[in-house]
């Protein structure tokens, strides 16, 4: 089946077509729990891997770290499966994610974008949305977001921004916890990484929330209409579900607001690094106000403050 064909064809391989989605960012702005909408949508059809890096695998020749990286979840599903209880529902959902890591893997080692897009659609009988929720992808060049965007008829993008300064601390108190070991202090930790980041020593940190440079890649690239740019801090609102869903092609649903996905542990902000961070983060305000003509309320304390 070509590349095109695997997502067009309909459950017995008829004219039907799904919507493929590309969930590209920013990091810690709810794209895991955008994940988890769209995977309870009973019209979506999205594998238990939220995050399949296979673009930027693809593009930055790194697969012997994504290749690792997948390799260490494994070995971690199938610990935390032998953990669970025989008949626990839970260990049932933990068998897919296994399955779908081991049939994923060998698509990935081979760069196959027609394995690629075949395992997307494998399974989803009369569903019609796949999607690939990575938000990596927001940092690949025009060409390839211009590739991906022809991929299919009907191919969506959706980009989503949360406030520039609360971004940046979550990010780091997610890559602080992940660094330390049993016993250290998380704090000092996170403030290493923020330095870093407010030096140019941890540029990984700060691109993930460049949004003008993310947006002007998605302009260049897309059509405006397959693009949808929404903030975090209204994202859990029946409003933008239903606005989410109709640019989806999507009924509306029932969404789960009362939890937040992956928050991370509580670390304090200084006051000194909530304004060296307002500061660093200026131009990234002041191009997504012109860009959408407002800010949300809660991004104009940070923003007034510099």
């Amino acid at each position: 089946m070509s590349d095109r064909a695997a997502i067009n064809a309909g459950p017995e391989g008829g004219a039907g077509q799904a919507t493929l989605l590309f969930g590209v960012g920013a990091t810690k702005a709810g794209t895991s729990w955008l994940y988890r909408f769209l995977a309870s949508h009973p019209e979506c059809h999205l594998r238990t891997i939220k995050e399949l890096h296979f673009y930027d695998t693809l593009d930055r020749d790194n697969l012997d770290f994504q290749s690792r990286q997948f390799l260490t979840k494994h070995a971690a599903l199938l610990a935390r499966r032998e953990q669970v209880p025989a008949g626990d529902p839970r260990r049932r959902y933990l068998r897919r994610q296994i399955a779908d890591l081991e049939a994923y893997l060998p698509i990935l080692e081979a760069g196959d974008e027609g394995g690629y897009l075949s395992y997307l659609s494998d399974g989803r009988g009369q569903k019609g949305l796949v999607a690939d929720v990575t938000p990596a992808y927001s940092l690949l060049s025009v060409e390839r977001l211009k590739s991906m965007a022809s991929l299919a008829p009907v191919t969506r993008f959706v980009y989503l921004m949360r406030d520039p300064v609360s971004r940046l601390w979550s990010h780091v108190r997610m890559m602080a916890h992940r660094a330390a070991k049993a016993g250290q202090n998380l704090a000092s930790h996170a403030a290493r990484i923020f330095d870093n980041a407010m030096s140019g020593k941890a540029q990984h940190v700060t691109d993930r929330g460049d949004y003008a440079g993310a947006l002007d890649r998605l302009d260049a690239a897309l059509d405006p209409r397959a693009l949808f740019l929404g903030f975090y801090e209204e994202l859990f609102s029946e409003q933008a579900i239903a606005r989410l869903c109709a640019f989806l092609g999507l009924a509306p649903v029932e969404a789960r607001f009362d939890k937040r996905v992956h928050e991370g542990v509580k670390i304090e902000m200084t006051a000194d690094q909530r304004t060296r961070a307002a500061a660093y983060l200026r131009p990234q305000y002041d191009y997504v106000l012109a860009r959408m003509g407002r800010l949300p309320a809660k991004w104009e304390a940070n923003y007034a403050g510099v």
